[in-house]
Parts: C-alpha cells; sequence; structure tokens
C-alpha cells in the first residue's frame, strides 16, 4: 500500500486516491453537529459527512451523553462513506491519517481504567466563578471559568465525592481520541484550556502546577495535577495510530482498517485557526457559532491579568490571546426560524439559503446604529458582560426606528456584541496589533454582510476565503495531513509553512475594511448596548 504525496493527476482521480487510503480524515464535534472532512495532502475536499446533536441541560449542568458522541461519530463517519460512495464509486478502507478536534475546555473526569465517573460538564457551566478567581489568585494569571482546571477545583472545593477516584481528566477532543487510539495525549492548544501552557509552548507551565497543587482543596490527594493532566503535544507530533478497537468504534461495519497516522487532538478554536490560516503574529481569526471566540496571535505579552482575554496557544504552541463568548448565532437563528414558518403560512415557504440571505441584506440596509434597536442573544449566561443568567432580549426605546432593516441589523450587531467588548480591551487598551482578522461560520455565508459588519465592530480588515466554510472538520484534517507528512515526509517543515505553501497557497480572499460610518455606528450602538446591560442582568433574574 503506498502512501506517497498526492500528485495533480491525484485531484483529478479521488477515487484511486481513496482506495489506496492515502486520504486523511478530520472529525470535529462541535456544539451542534458533528462533521467530518476527508481531505487529500494538499486539503482539496473529497468528501464531507455530519450529524446533528444538542446539549441538555440536566440538574443545572450542561452536558452531552458519551453514548450520543459514540452514536454520532458513527452517523457522521457513516454519512461520509455514503458520500465517497455516491461521489466517487469507492470505499473507505484504510486512511493515511485521522484528527479528532472538539469543544475546548469543559471538564470530562475518567478513573484509573478510562470510565466515566461524572457527567461530562461543557465550556457552557458558569458554576465554577469561586473556583476560576481563587485560582486566578494564586497563578496571578486570568483562568476562566470554563477551563478544566476550573471545573476540577469546583469539584474538589465541593467534596464531589468522584475526585478521590480520578485517574485523568480530559477533554471531548482528548477523550475520542483515547477511545480511537489508546493514548491520553492532548494538541497543546486544547491543553491551553485545561491549565496554562509553559512560555515554551510545549507543556503545562510546571512552576503553576507546583502552586495550584498546593491549593487546600487539592492537598492530601492520591493523585496529582501532573498524573490527571494528558500528555501535552504540538502540531505533527506523534500522538499514536488509529487502533483495531478504534476503527471499530467509528466504522461498525469493519470496513475500516486500523493503522491511520493520529494527530494531537485539537480544540475547535486551533483547529478555527487552522481553517483560515491564522497561525502567525499579527494575524487573527473569529469562529462564529452557538458561540464565538476570536484568536489573536501576539508579538509578546500583554500587560498582565485580564478578566476578558484567556491566554492559550496555537496547534503549534506559539501564544494566543483568546475572546471567548457563550453565545453567537443562537438566537439570530431562532428569529429567522420566525420568518420561515410566516413564509410556509403565508403559503411560499423561502429555502433557508435564500431565508439568510434575504434577511442578511436586509440588515446591511438597517441604520449604522440600528437605529436604537438593542439584541441580547444570551440563550446562556454571559461572562464577557457579567451576564450570569442568559434570556435572549430585543429592547428598543420609544423613538427607535423600528424597521425590518434596523431588526436584523441588531441581530447581526447582537451576534458580536459581547465579542466586540472583549476585543476593545485587547485592541484598545492592550494596543495589540493586527493587520487581518480571518471570519468562518455559517453567519459569514451570504457574502460581505456579517464580515462588514464584524470588520466595523472591530474596526478591523476582516477576510473571508473561499475556503472558510469547510470549518474545524477540514482544520483537523489538514493537522492529520500536516502530522502524516511530518511522519513520513519532511520532519521539519513547519506549520506554517506547511499551510502558507501546501495549502492557501492560491486561495481567493474577500477582504473588507471596515467603513467610517460604520465604525461610528456600531460604537453607538454598542454604548448603548453595555449601558441597558442591567436590564438584562435583571432578566435572568426574574424569568423562570
Amino acid at each position: 500500500m503506498t502512501h506517497d504525496a498526492v500528485t495533480s493527476a491525484d485531484h483529478a482521480a479521488p477515487a484511486a486516491l481513496i482506495a489506496d487510503g492515502r486520504a486523511h480524515l478530520g472529525i470535529e464535534l462541535g456544539s451542534t453537529r458533528i462533521k467530518a472532512a476527508l481531505v487529500d495532502d494538499a486539503g482539496a475536499v473529497l468528501a464531507t459527512g455530519s450529524h446533528a446533536w444538542e446539549n441538555t441541560l440536566a440538574e443545572d449542568n450542561w452536558t452531552y451523553a458519551l453514548e450520543d458522541a459514540e452514536a454520532g461519530l458513527q452517523a457522521c463517519y457513516a454519512d461520509l462513506a455514503a458520500q465517497v460512495r455516491e461521489r466517487h464509486g469507492a470505499e473507505i478502507t484504510e486512511l493515511a491519517s485521522i484528527g479528532i478536534s472538539g469543544m475546548m475546555h469543559g471538564y470530562l473526569a475518567l478513573d484509573a481504567e478510562g470510565e466515566q465517573l461524572v457527567p461530562f460538564r461543557t465550556w457552557r457551566n458558569t458554576y465554577t466563578e469561586d473556583a476560576a478567581a481563587e485560582l486566578s489568585s494564586t497563578l496571578e494569571l486570568n483562568i476562566p471559568l470554563r477551563w478544566s482546571v476550573s471545573h476540577l477545583l469546583h469539584a474538589a472545593r465541593g467534596g464531589e465525592e468522584h475526585v478521590d477516584r480520578l485517574g485523568a481528566i480530559t477533554t471531548l477532543a482528548g477523550w475520542v481520541h483515547r477511545r480511537l487510539t489508546g493514548r491520553h495525549v492532548l494538541g497543546v492548544g486544547d491543553a491551553s484550556g485545561m491549565f496554562p501552557i509553559a512560555a515554551d509552548g510545549t507543556d503545562y507551565d510546571a512552576e503553576l502546577l507546583e502552586r495550584a497543587g498546593g491549593l487546600e482543596a487539592f492537598r492530601d490527594r492520591p493523585w496529582s495535577l501532573t498524573d490527571l493532566l494528558p500528555e501535552v503535544l504540538v502540531a505533527g507530533q506523534d500522538a499514536g495510530e488509529l487502533t483495531e478497537e478504534g476503527a471499530r468504534l467509528l466504522d461498525p461495519s469493519g470496513t475500516l482498517r486500523p493503522g491511520a497516522v493520529a494527530a494531537p487532538p485539537e480544540g475547535d478554536a486551533g483547529t478555527g485557526m487552522v481553517a483560515t490560516n491564522a497561525v502567525g503574529a499579527r494575524t487573527g481569526n473569529v469562529s462564529a457559532g452557538t458561540s464565538a471566540f476570536a484568536m489573536v496571535v501576539l508579538e509578546g505579552p500583554l500587560s498582565g491579568p485580564r478578566e476578558e482575554i484567556d491566554l492559550v496557544t496555537t496547534p503549534a504552541g506559539h501564544p494566543v490571546a483568546m475572546i471567548h463568548t457563550n453565545n453567537c448565532t443562537g438566537d439570530l437563528d431562532a428569529w429567522l426560524g420566525i420568518f420561515a414558518r410566516f413564509a410556509e403560512l403565508s403559503g411560499s415557504p423561502v429555502p433557508a439559503e435564500e431565508l439568510y440571505s434575504t434577511l442578511f441584506r436586509a440588515g446591511a440596509e438597517g441604520e449604522a446604529d440600528a437605529g436604537g434597536v438593542l439584541s441580547y442573544n444570551y440563550l446562556s449566561g454571559e461572562h464577557q458582560t457579567g451576564v450570569p443568567s442568559g434570556r435572549p432580549l430585543l429592547v428598543r426605546e420609544q423613538s427607535a426606528g423600528f424597521t425590518l432593516e434596523n431588526l436584523m441589523r441588531a441581530q447581526l450587531h447582537g451576534a458580536f456584541g459581547a465579542l466586540a467588548v472583549g476585543m476593545r480591551a485587547l485592541l484598545v487598551d492592550e494596543g495589540v496589533q493586527l493587520d487581518v482578522m480571518h471570519a468562518h461560520g455559517g453567519i459569514f455565508r451570504t457574502a460581505g454582510v456579517a464580515q462588514q459588519v464584524l470588520a466595523d465592530s472591530i474596526d478591523t480588515p476582516v477576510a473571508v476565503g473561499a475556503s472558510a466554510g469547510e470549518g474545524g472538520a477540514w482544520g483537523m484534517a489538514l493537522l492529520a495531513a500536516y502530522a502524516r507528512r511530518r511522519r513520513h515526509g519532511d520532519g521539519d517543515l513547519s506549520l506554517t509553512d506547511f499551510l502558507d505553501q501546501e495549502v492557501f497557497a492560491d486561495e481567493d480572499q474577500s477582504v473588507l475594511d471596515p467603513s467610517p460610518e460604520g465604525v461610528t455606528g456600531y460604537a453607538r450602538w454598542l454604548e448603548a448596548y453595555t449601558a441597558a446591560l442591567p436590564v438584562e442582568r435583571l432578566a435572568g433574574e426574574t424569568l423562570a
């Protein structure tokens, strides 16, 4: 079986490439969909697959059942395999490489045998405030509520029975990777959402591990933090291979064989950076979905800890400032669903793509400050704006211009509202230099609309590439291809050079500069948005 580099002829013959086991698979477990992308060595997409799933709120804990994760992986892979058969007349029997990514952060607690101890606690939970505050004070860094160490300390401080039985903690991507390969490892980007990473970007910070281990709630345990945390790997390092058991988990039919090179599992923030080629200094990317986060690759240290800013890394270990928001497109999608239902009732149903495009373009025609209409898209609490329990709200002044155009403009502004608050701390207060912000996610599919709103909200050029819609699964497939290349090809090729030379060299991009009117209008809107936040907080206190 040959695994030579893909040639130009291979692009015209994907069936042969797939049949020879030379394709690379990336799977990402996102907040609403599990997606798969199958690519060649240069990142050309051969096929995709997907499966819808949802989190649940059980006993005040946002969670996903791991049984649903297993079933979803299998359904997603089966969808991919079916598309391969339909499009290429081929069967996937072997893969060159595989990579898993998932929602960053959260808390997945396992015993010594790898069995789950408590339900998965996702990034969306905000009950770790006291634990995160203690860690931030002890480590003299901003430790966010959703980080794994915050969840661990919360459980330990609360005297939860499972804590002494811990054998390992990991993220969702780390758990799936462990099931597929048997390795308890994590890519540095995802690991940086578990515990702070050292300055060299290759491992956890040893001094901070010692400091954290001295906390009262962590003392006298049958484990140390080092025992529990996954091994840290940077992009391209050896993360194992797909085992026989892993292949059967992914493909119960028995068609897929083991042996694929495994990339270090990553978080969705890292795959978003790869998918937009935003891994170099003074570049950044925004990933917009149910939640949103902006990643800006830093040239140097910040002035000090800031509550709005998380310090994480690229998949290659370079320092990154992350602005994370719990809410982005969820309420916008709900409003679009209302309009879709109206169209149905009127006897003229509109396809989803056309509906989104029509209403987004209407929003582009709205007043620059949305005419006094405010939208709070808070399906859950929002730490960036100090809202502990979210309630979606549409608020307007008596004299507001309440038109369809302004309503949709407010919805688009609101999707990036909390993100804009955090970005001001980074770009204005900290003076971080950002040449271009790359964007990806479904909200950018209507050309130029959400892209312009984002550019105006952060007063920075925003680029959307032709590949942006491929998303994190594609980014993870690229990391898998890079891992295969490092293992069996060029062992010294940097991730930046791989992306620049092999993947994005000929990519078409649309770049929009911020408009003076849009920047001024968004600033007025954001001032009103922040001033009215007490109304949003009150809604959380009074609306069940």
